[in-house]
């Protein structure tokens, strides 16, 4: 499908001046003045340092910043030779508008690799744009996810949603399936852009578990690089997340149905390739409010009574009503019943004709009992020994499960 140019008047000249590009690193933003210069920085010194063969260019996409993010960009010294291009985005407000501008002009400038990275982070060095470009440069990958040590706390809806369904669904194990910066090659740049989503939910939020899940059904080798760290603005998913899980949960639910031959064929999961050493740096620690978490369940377990009684299978509704009745010293919410709930709400949202906004807010209770539920299982334990035994665990749960979703779905059908 041909797809229009969506650049304004001041990104098209500017890409005409620069006329070609090898590589681009574009950094979407909305007031992020803070923060952006040191991204800036470090992003421009990486592409000069580690593909001094490569003509470079540096987009900021943003989406109408009042505070100067803009301007900040403009006034950061890069290296000689690096070309900047600062632009409004166009399309609706969000983060999958703004790489769509980067895209476009990626597109336009011919470019070999490209990467894009969050405009909050503090913990990005110039070696981070040669983990996410050289694969593509220099291995033929054509989509490249960070691989980060994060704080056990850190991405619950990564940890208990988007890791163990991309893994579960594609066969494709993904650890950071919306890690937020990443690296792809000419070849999957027009592969999106050709895509029929910009003007859709998925342009704001949905982003990157679109495009990851986009790369892996393309047939796209797909890497994970090893970046250490992610030190960036975090939240705590007692208090900040609702909004987000509707977004990213939503457009990974909706790409069921589109790719639904592909994932009931698929059995057991391939690892993706970790490009890079090994990188030894502490995350930061990210606080939980447990006992707001468990109350956000049992306030679910109220006023989505309805709703809940239509999605969810009987056992799993009462096994649910049984956990919210728990006093909190005694709290857990167990792995299998957790897979179960997300498959419950995967088909409720694809085949039951109820409002899929509302399935998603319905389901967003349970998300929070099922991340009190780590949280408790995990007070004792470092990051690596979470990875290991809790989240792991829990992916290869979904796996197992996986023919009770199939079974489902089918019946639903």
């Amino acid at each position: 499908m041909p797809h229009k140019n969506i650049l304004r008047e001041d990104a098209r000249k500017r890409v005409q001046e620069i006329g070609q590009a090898d590589i681009l690193v574009g950094i979407p933003s909305f007031k992020n003045a803070g923060t952006i210069g040191h991204v800036v920085r470090m992003a421009a010194e990486g592409m000069v340092k580690y593909f001094p063969d490569m003509k470079p260019v540096l987009v900021n996409s943003d989406g109408g910043s009042p505070d100067g993010t803009r301007q900040v960009v403009l006034d950061t010294p890069v290296p000689e030779g690096v070309e900047k291009i600062v632009t409004i985005y166009q399309g609706p407000s969000g983060k999958g508008s703004s790489f769509r501008t980067i895209f476009e002009i990626a597109h336009e400038l011919g470019v070999q690799a490209c990467v894009v990275v969050d405009s909050d982070l503090r913990s990005i060095t110039p070696w981070w744009i040669e983990r996410l470009a050289g694969p593509i440069v220099k291995e033929g990958y054509g989509y490249v996810t960070p691989y980060y040590t994060r704080h056990k706390y850190d991405g619950t809806i990564t940890n208990n949603v988007v890791y163990p369904m991309t893994r579960m669904l594609y066969g494709v194990d993904v650890r950071q399936p919306i890690g937020g910066d990443f690296g792809f090659s000419a070849k999957l740049l027009d592969h999106y852009l050709g895509q029929d989503v910009w003007e859709t939910d998925v342009a704001r939020y949905g982003i990157d578990i679109w495009m990851t899940t986009t790369a892996i059904n393309a047939g796209m080798k797909i890497c994970q690089a090893r970046m250490g760290a992610k030190i960036h603005d975090v939240k705590d998913p007692a208090a900040a997340l609702g909004p987000m899980f509707v977004q990213v949960v939503g457009t990974l639910f909706t790409m069921m149905a589109r790719y639904e031959d592909k994932w009931k064929a698929v059995k057991g999961s391939q690892r993706a390739p970790l490009y890079g050493p090994e990188v030894d740096q502490e995350p930061e620690p990210v606080a939980v409010t447990l006992k707001l978490m468990i109350d956000k369940l049992r306030a679910g377990a109220q006023e989505q009574a309805q709703l809940w009684q239509r999605i969810l299978a009987p056992q799993n509704l009462e096994a649910v009503r049984e956990i919210a009745a728990l006093p909190y010293e005694d709290y857990a919410f167990p792995a299998e019943l957790w897979a179960r709930i997300v498959f419950d709400f995967a088909v409720a949202y694809n085949k039951s004709g109820i409002n899929p906004e509302q399935v998603i807010m319905g389901m967003t209770p349970l998300y929070y009992g099922r991340t009190a539920g780590l949280v408790v299982q995990s007070q004792e334990m470092s990051s690596t020994e979470f990875e290991e035994q809790v989240i792991q665990t829990q992916a290869r749960v979904f796996e197992e499960l996986k023919p009770q979703l199939i079974e489902k779905w089918e019946a639903a059908s």
